[in-house]
């Protein structure tokens, strides 16, 4: 039995399958709202403002919070009752993919083309009145879907990502990577993100390593060792978060000082394997973790697999370490290959089973690498090694307070130790080195040996008194 604001009055957790109802990622991940439902600019509304019994929610949310003036939350929300336009479309869109995040399965193309022709609310609205069915789908499966619908609870999923320090984006926000988009009615309907760095600044510069969780110690050492090449020339590392030769990778970046995403099959709160909490932990402090699945939501065999084309479609190369025949690695591969990215492969022994699917990937088409030199010259192709700036790309007034803060403190001449700049910008370690990567991106600075510095046309636009753009 389901509650005014379809939330189930006993209590019991709702399913993880919808993913249509997404509010607005500013407000998850800045303004958490207050308790008596009003909300700050951005705001996320209050507990009350975003699931008042009663459909009236908070009374001064704005137009990327989930609160809003008519409180566009539970049953109503999802309905799209409230949407007037202006602030009141945009709360509904948002909780519309959140409500869909839960109820929907990632890489449901069905489910994708309905938003595609029909829109998030419309789809929501479809679901959760649970009438005639959309086009597609058998009665038995529609009928699945409206029972997982009636029990999702978008505000719910809200609270739980605000108090465990997770946004959610969605396709058209700021901070969504546009290369997902190349996955057409695969595209995940929005991403749930742990972690302070811009999702959509680390992509353009990354890479995926990912192969076997039962790897050889040559697999593991390979693994860290590109990983941590890669890391010290200004790439991010993207891998799955397993163990083998995805814990590697994450570890080896890390090790160096780098920065790291993790793309997991379940909920970003709920760390898998259990046995990797810490490192992912870890990566949600240095670096980034994503998934396409609400809070709490478990992993499951399908997941693992549709998880990989994310990773893919994320960066713009994969390589693969070691590899069974019928490793998931390869399904990640295979996907790149489909996308258009780099495929690479690093070779192993003629006669381990472990290297079998690799040297197949090889023989198919990808490139075989041996260290981070040969993988950045290929995926260089694609203009990941960007020709020398006149200035940095983006002026500095625009920059988050955040990195302006880091940027600062380092010195105006010679390098610094992140920690030295840490120190600096009353900031931590891990948070300035993931600004600093930031940075990065940006043409501001650059690696030198252990530390950091300013980049040439940083210093010239600094003294100038201008930024390059």
């Amino acid at each position: 039995m389901t509650g005014p604001n379809g939330a189930a009055q006993d209590g019991t957790a709702r399913p993880a399958a919808d993913r249509t109802g997404e509010p607005g990622e500013s407000a998850i991940r800045q303004y958490p709202g207050r308790a008596d439902g009003t909300a700050a600019v951005n705001g996320a509304g209050g507990a009350h403002g975003v699931s008042g019994t009663d459909g009236t929610g908070g009374v001064h949310g704005t137009r990327d919070g989930a609160g809003g003036a008519h409180g566009v939350s539970g049953a109503d929300a999802v309905n799209g009752a409230h949407g007037t336009g202006g602030a009141h479309d945009d709360d509904a869109e948002l909780l519309a993919r959140v409500f869909l995040s839960r109820v929907l399965e990632p890489g449901d193309t069905v489910g994708g083309r309905w938003l595609r022709e029909l829109g998030a609310v419309h789809v929501a609205r479809r679901l959760r009145e649970g009438r005639l069915p959309l086009p597609g789908v058998s009665q038995k499966r529609w009928a699945g879907l409206c029972a997982r619908a009636a029990r999702a609870d978008p505000a719910r999923d809200l609270a739980a990502a605000r108090d465990t320090g997770v946004r959610f984006l969605r396709p058209g926000d700021t901070e969504w990577p546009a290369q997902l988009d190349d996955l057409g009615d695969a595209r995940p309907t929005g991403l749930w993100v742990r972690g302070g760095p811009s999702l959509r600044i680390w992509a353009l510069r990354s890479v995926a390593l990912v192969g076997a969780r039962a790897c050889t110690e040559y697999g593991a050492h390979m693994a860290a060792t590109l990983a941590a090449g890669l890391a010290e020339r200004g790439w991010v590392v993207v891998s799955g978060g397993a163990y083998g030769v995805d814990g590697a990778a994450h570890r080896g970046t890390l090790g160096s000082g780098g920065a790291t995403v993790a793309v997991l099959a379940c909920g970003v709160d709920r760390p898998y394997p259990r046995g990797h909490t810490e490192l992912i932990d870890r990566i949600a402090r240095q670096g980034v973790v994503v998934g396409e699945l609400p809070p709490g939501d478990h992993p499951t065999p399908s997941r693992f697999i549709v998880r990989n084309r994310v990773i893919a479609a994320l960066t713009r190369g994969t390589v693969v370490v070691e590899a069974a025949y019928r490793s998931g690695s390869l399904v990640t591969a295979r996907a790149a290959q489909r996308l258009g990215r780099h495929t690479m492969g690093v070779p192993g022994p003629a006669t381990s089973a472990l290297s079998a699917g690799v040297h197949e990937l090889l023989r198919g088409g990808a490139t075989l690498v041996t260290d981070a030199e040969e993988v950045i010259e290929l995926v260089g192709d694609m203009g990941e090694l960007a020709p020398d700036r006149r200035g940095p790309v983006l002026p500095r007034d625009l920059l988050a307070p955040d990195a302006r803060h880091v940027l600062a403190a380092l010195p105006a001449r010679g390098p610094a130790t992140a920690h030295e700049i840490a120190r600096g910008a009353g900031t931590t370690a891990d948070d300035a080195i993931a600004r600093l990567y930031e940075l990065r991106s940006l043409g501001y600075v650059e690696r030198h040996g252990e530390g950091w510095k300013l980049t040439r046309q940083a210093m010239i636009s600094s003294r100038t008194g201008r930024d390059g753009c």
